[in-house]
């Protein structure tokens, strides 16, 4: 293949790529972002196979025929509730291919016998670092999420000491690389094995609160190594896919962080969120009890509402409730009353997990309504129904300086004339502390499964 044609193949695949992230902005749009990015990757795919020098073309359609078999059999079989888990598995797949093809051109031409250019050398190292962090921490990340480890922050004595030692000297030995003539494999395997261990040391001490946080950053660092890699193997397209991974994680990251009002720095080095608070009681520590409420008289409440705000959080995802409440919202329209879906950015274990969740039962777009957008409409809504979510809706990140989620914005659920909540008991959220909205006078409390709750109002409403 000319080189001219390739490289406008190339230019091709990466306007797809842009034009592809652009419609991923809304959910309407999302699959056919997917689809224009999923054939810029097969066109530059399909261009690089022509275009170089191939060992052997049987191994490569091997691994794409694996790769997609594992891919296809992942997409099928993994529940909604898993989601955040593979896409973080996916982040470190990325990241280790990364440092797959880094320390393969480190080696390659070090048995060759070659100079190895310094531009060259420095991407190697960069893209061995950020691939092994990527790598190892995705997996802590999925282990956290997966309930294989404690979510809880772990934490040790001079532990930002320590990593600042560790990445001290990985950046130490990547300089000596590039700087001392020849290439040197102990140091190159000391390096690797450091990053490996650094990207445990940084995610062990996050807790469970922060992992949208950390798969997006994961995310953006999986696109930092592929770019470097691209300039590792003199390929265009690699490197600006990549670039547009890591800048559209890295604003991901940082809208997450905001959705949080908590720094990048708090997210990495706070040690917040407990993952596993211990269970709580009907009562809080002032003495405050919760109203309950039948399925009978919720059903009713919801029956005759004229606006209905839903909230979902991850107990929705946990029970694989979206039918159910998509069931209920079409019955509340039936009645005459309309239904919103609160979306907080940060609700959920990954971004956009509560969006992904509905869209699998058609809940249309038009109804998800974003945090700011959704908040004002709370004082008119005759019901707030919030399903699992549990931080994202406690006033006390307005009201109490000492909670540790002061100031992070928060769906204004109190607003509402009424609330029911639905939940499994009164086990505190990620955060790990008490609610204060479950002890308001005008919520009430209806415990339960998440779908054997939505089903039975179901069947309440039909009945009425």
């Amino acid at each position: 293949m000319p080189a001219w044609l390739a490289q406008l193949v190339y230019l091709l695949a990466a306007a797809l790529f842009i034009v592809g992230i652009k419609k991923l902005q809304h959910p309407a749009t999302a699959r056919r972002g997917n689809a224009l990015s999923g054939l810029g990757m097969l066109l530059a795919i399909a261009v690089t196979l022509l275009n170089r020098e191939i060992v052997s073309f049987w191994v490569i359609m091997a691994g794409c025929v694996v790769g997609a078999g594992l891919g296809l059999w992942m997409a099928r079989s993994v529940k909604m509730t898993a989601m955040p888990q593979m896409v973080a598995l996916l982040n470190g797949f990325g990241g280790g291919a990364s440092l797959l093809v880094g320390a393969a051109e480190f080696l390659k031409v070090e048995m060759v016998g070659d100079a190895l250019a310094t531009t060259t050398n420095t991407t190697i190292q960069l893209s061995s670092l950020i691939g092994a962090v990527t790598l190892t921490g995705s997996l802590i990340a999925f282990a956290k999420l997966q309930e294989l480890m404690s979510g809880k922050p772990i934490t040790f004595p001079l532990q930002k000491v320590s990593n600042a030692l560790v990445f001290l000297t990985i950046a130490a030995l990547g300089v000596y690389q590039v700087v001392s003539p020849g290439l040197h494999d102990g140091p190159y395997y000391l390096l690797v094995g450091l990053s490996l261990a650094l990207g445990v040391l940084l995610v062990i001490p996050i807790g469970g609160a922060d992992m949208p946080v950390v798969i997006s950053l994961l995310n953006s660092y999986s696109g930092l190594a592929a770019a470097m890699t691209g300039f590792v193997i003199n390929n265009q397209v690699l490197i600006v896919a990549g670039a547009l991974v890591g800048s559209s994680g890295i604003i991901l990251t940082q809208i997450m962080c905001k959705a949080m009002n908590r720094s990048l720095a708090n997210v990495l080095f706070g040690a917040f969120g407990g993952g596993g608070a211990s269970a709580g009681s009907a009562k809080s520590a002032e003495g405050l009890t919760v109203n309950e409420v039948s399925a009978e008289d919720a059903a009713v409440r919801l029956a005759y509402a004229r606006l209905v705000i839903i909230v979902p959080g991850y107990g929705l995802a946990v029970a694989q409730a979206q039918h159910q409440v998509r069931e209920l919202a079409d019955l509340i329209e039936r009645n005459g009353g309309e239904v919103k879906y609160a979306i907080h950015p940060v609700a959920g274990r990954m971004p956009g997990h509560m969006n992904v969740l509905l869209a699998e039962a058609n809940v249309p777009y038009d109804k998800l309504v974003e945090m700011d957008d959704i908040n004002p409409q709370f004082e008119r809504a005759d019901v707030a129904l919030v399903i699992g979510a549990n931080d994202v809706v406690n006033p006390a990140a307005r009201s109490d300086p000492g909670s540790p989620i002061y100031g992070m914005p928060i769906l204004n659920v109190d607003h509402a004339k009424s609330a029911i909540v639905l939940k499994r008991s009164m086990n505190p959220g990620f955060a790990g502390i008490d609610n204060e909205l479950f002890y308001q006078q005008k919520t009430s409390m209806l415990f339960g499964d998440a779908k054997a709750s939505l089903s039975k109002l179901v069947t309440e409403i039909k009945a009425l």
